[in-house]
């Protein structure tokens, strides 16, 4: 359970006006059919996930502990700056042809391909005894973060303050994350 609701409330809060939730939204109205849409992202990042929870795996065996929980600072202040910085929109045109789900799993899969979500995925579950848990709750944030998106559509950007809530969540991965790597080095 230690990387279950850690993995999840971060890739929830890291995926809050990230350029994979754009591409929701952006797949969500050139669909106009949800569930396709919904299902193929929760495909693409239970994929994304795995392969972090694998990786995260790996490098448990030989990496010491305290440098994983560096490893995880690192993963925290990598998130807080994409968060503060602006995001670009995706394009999804070269996808139309695909369908809902095919585009919209193909699209997310390779956008958020070493993302700060992955990244964070990775070092939870480098730090865990159970790193299918931590791939678990990142794709469960995963798929709570794209659910306002593929309901509101192109609704979400004016609907909800995304670059406040992004400036808040950077902030706050930033704190954390400097909390995590003075713990690390015994500094705290």
């Amino acid at each position: 359970m230690d990387a279950l609701l850690p993995a999840f409330l971060a890739a929830l809060l890291a995926e809050i006006g990230d350029k994979t939730q754009l591409l929701t939204v952006l797949l969500a109205s050139r669909f106009a059919r949800p569930g396709p849409v919904l299902v193929g992202v929760a495909v693409a990042a239970l994929a994304n996930s795995l392969i972090a929870a694998i990786g995260g795996t790996l490098v448990a065996g030989i990496v010491p502990f305290r440098a994983l929980n560096l490893l995880t600072a690192l993963a925290l202040v990598f998130a807080a700056g994409g968060a503060l910085l602006p995001q670009k929109q995706p394009e999804v045109g070269i996808y139309d042809r695909l369908g809902p789900f095919a585009a919209s799993a193909t699209a997310f899969f390779i956008l958020e391909l070493g993302d700060k979500t992955q990244f964070l995925t990775f070092a939870f579950a480098a730090r865990s005894q159970m790193p299918l848990l931590a791939a678990a709750g990142a794709t469960a944030g995963i798929i709570v973060a794209s659910l306002p998106a593929v309901a509101l559509g192109a609704a979400l950007p004016t609907a909800v303050p995304l670059r406040r809530l992004r400036i808040g969540v950077g902030i706050l991965f930033l704190i954390v994350g400097l909390i995590v790597a003075l713990s690390a080095l015994r500094l705290l």
